[in-house]
């Protein structure tokens, strides 16, 4: 007893001392008066023998429990699980049950009062190290920093040993009950449980399971309010869910528009001072100017691609993160439109919810959409450009329908998959996602709730396996590849016609146009100006279009000039039917459709 006294044995051995000390001291009494009947000669062996033998059974249980203590090395909790069980074991002994349970009652009075801080008030006051929750010294700031951080998970956790036997079942509830509350005390607030009763030990483990059950639904209800209510924990949602997402289409055809050119460089020239102006401007121009959280938006140039990011995201806890984490970067240059991304500044306490594991994986589909969304511009972008084709000499027009075939295959494939990833997942998952937060009746729900939103997201959109990602990251580059050659070829074209018409107008080194051929071009421009009305009639014939054209009858140019329209084949013939006869009908066989 003297020796568990001693400080370093923690609160809840010296309340067993003191309370075993308290027995000895009786015992003491007795063996006081014994020896006072003794010296005056009232004291024979038989009424020695009576009178010790209660005395005898609670000095062997005293004994037996104080060896059981010193050889289990017991301290708080542990110390308890052993009383607990001894008063369980002594049953059918009415006499050591009762006596177990004193001394389980006077030793579990500091453990309780470390109970009940925490579970009312969210404080941990356990100078002794006995508590079954242990306090580590995290920094909450690190939720933003660092992809692995176990901040909600390791700031408190349960210490098995010091557990209680006869509150094993609610050691859960009772590690999340002050750990709710002491997230609210950390933002300033501070919060009693009204319900709080005291708690004290009892072999009916029902009167402080209730008592733990009120705490745990108050600190719940708390805390969710506090999130949802004070903090707008959806709200937020919804704003990353608008840009990581890509749910603000005007927003992204402004931004987009704004940053082409910028993001064409390499990542290593690019300002991010510029971005962040242009993304203030592209917001300020756009709906998103009515989100309230836009200032919370940030630009962030990754050092890696998406499935190097990818790759070292999955090889986190394994053998392969180290080697991933000192790997050399790779010796491609990234483009801007490659390394963007999107940041967002979460605050506490909703970086437990948001925190960087979850904007990670935001980075990721956000990077996968993306650059979807930039080769979808490109292939549009040459769908533009080569709307000039029709006046290209009939060998150019035959390679380009060869071209426009690849590209619109190109442009449904990109466009389905945007379809696919924004509409038949996201969107649904999203709406499950609302659903359940509607229903969380705590944190914990919350958390798993957006981290299954998340995982799934990943997994649809093929982003958790790499070697799929690779072959479809090879698909766009194809596109990528085949849109620069396009708009290269394109622009060759338009400078070599726009040679040609001025070599035509203005001569050449073997001098100015010929009279013949200054009439040749007075008859193409006159045919233009007198065709008064044009009928486009499409119908399939051997893979043809015809073109009909209704122009006025007399045209001294009709059947005499059809070499001056070398991409036409011309006849004239003589209006019939309801065509009346002041007109003639000239009939156009185009090539196949260039469209």
């Amino acid at each position: 007893m003297e020796e568990k006294s001693s400080f370093e044995y923690g609160q809840v051995n010296h309340a067993l001392a003191a309370a075993m000390r308290t027995l000895v001291k009786e015992y003491l009494i007795l063996v006081t008066q014994l020896e006072q009947l003794q010296r005056q000669g009232l004291l024979s062996l038989q009424k020695l023998w009576f009178y010790i033998q209660p005395a005898m059974r609670t000095v062997d249980i005293l004994a037996s429990l104080a060896t059981s203590v010193d050889k289990g090395e017991c301290v708080g909790g542990s110390t308890l699980s052993l009383l607990h069980d001894r008063s369980f074991n002594y049953t059918g002994d009415s006499q050591a049950q009762e006596l177990c349970l004193y001394l389980t009652k006077a030793a579990s009075v500091p453990y309780f009062e470390i109970l009940e801080k925490w579970i009312y008030r969210g404080i941990i006051d356990d100078p002794y190290s006995e508590f079954m929750v242990e306090e580590h010294e995290l920094r909450k700031e690190k939720i933003q920093e660092d992809y692995n951080d176990k901040y909600w998970d390791q700031r408190y956790t349960v210490v098995q040993r010091q557990i209680p036997s006869f509150l094993q079942k609610m050691a859960g509830k009772v590690l999340s009950t002050g750990k709710y509350l002491n997230v609210v005390r950390e933002c300033g607030h501070d919060v009693t449980c009204p319900v709080a009763k005291e708690i004290i030990y009892t072999l009916k483990e029902r009167a402080y399971v209730e008592q733990i059950e009120k705490a745990f639904n108050y600190a719940s209800k708390v805390l969710l309010a506090f999130l949802m209510e004070e903090k707008e924990l959806v709200a937020h949602l919804r704003s990353i869910k608008r840009y990581f997402l890509m749910d603000q289409g005007d927003f992204f055809v402004h931004f987009m528009d704004l940053t082409e050119d910028e993001l064409k460089k390499p990542v290593d020239d690019i300002t991010p001072t510029r971005l962040e102006a242009l993304l203030e401007l592209a917001l300020r121009m756009s709906t998103a100017n009515t989100d309230p959280f836009k200032d919370d938006l940030k630009i962030d140039l990754m050092p890696h691609d998406l499935i190097t990011q990818l790759l070292r995201v999955l090889a986190i806890e394994t053998k392969q993160e180290k080697a991933m984490v000192h790997a050399d970067p790779t010796e491609l240059t990234l483009s801007g439109l490659e390394a963007f991304s999107f940041d967002y500044v979460v605050k506490w306490p909703l970086s437990l919810i948001i925190n960087r594991k979850a904007l990670t994986r935001y980075q990721m589909l956000f990077r996968h959409m993306f650059y979807c969304k930039h080769v979808e511009r490109q292939l549009c972008n040459v769908w533009i450009s080569n709307k000039a084709a029709k006046q290209y000499s009939p060998h150019s027009a035959k390679w380009f329908a060869g071209a426009f075939t690849l590209r619109q295959r190109m442009l449904n494939f990109v466009q389905n998959i945007q379809y696919y990833m924004m509409f038949e997942v996201m969107e649904p998952t999203w709406h499950i996602l609302e659903k359940n937060l509607k229903s969380a009746s705590n944190i914990d729900d919350v958390l798993g709730h957006h981290t299954s939103f998340l995982d799934n997201c990943l997994k649809d959109c093929m982003l958790t396996n790499p070697e799929l990602l690779k072959v479809f990251s090879r698909l766009m580059s194809v596109c990528v590849m085949f849109t620069n050659c396009m708009q290269r070829f394109t622009q060759s074209m338009k400078l070599d016609g726009e040679l040609g018409r001025l070599m035509l107008e203005h001569g050449t080194m073997l001098g100015p146009p010929t009279e013949a051929e200054r009439a040749e071009e007075r008859a193409r421009k006159e045919l233009a100006r007198k065709v008064c009305s044009v009928r486009l009639l499409r119908r399939p014939a051997a893979g043809l279009h015809s073109v009909f054209l209704l122009v006025r009858k007399g045209s001294p140019q009709l059947g005499s000039k059809t070499e001056t329209c070398p991409n036409l084949s011309l006849a004239v013939l003589e209006g019939e039917g309801t065509v009346p006869q002041s007109r003639a009908l000239l009939s156009v066989q185009l090539e196949p459709s260039l469209n």
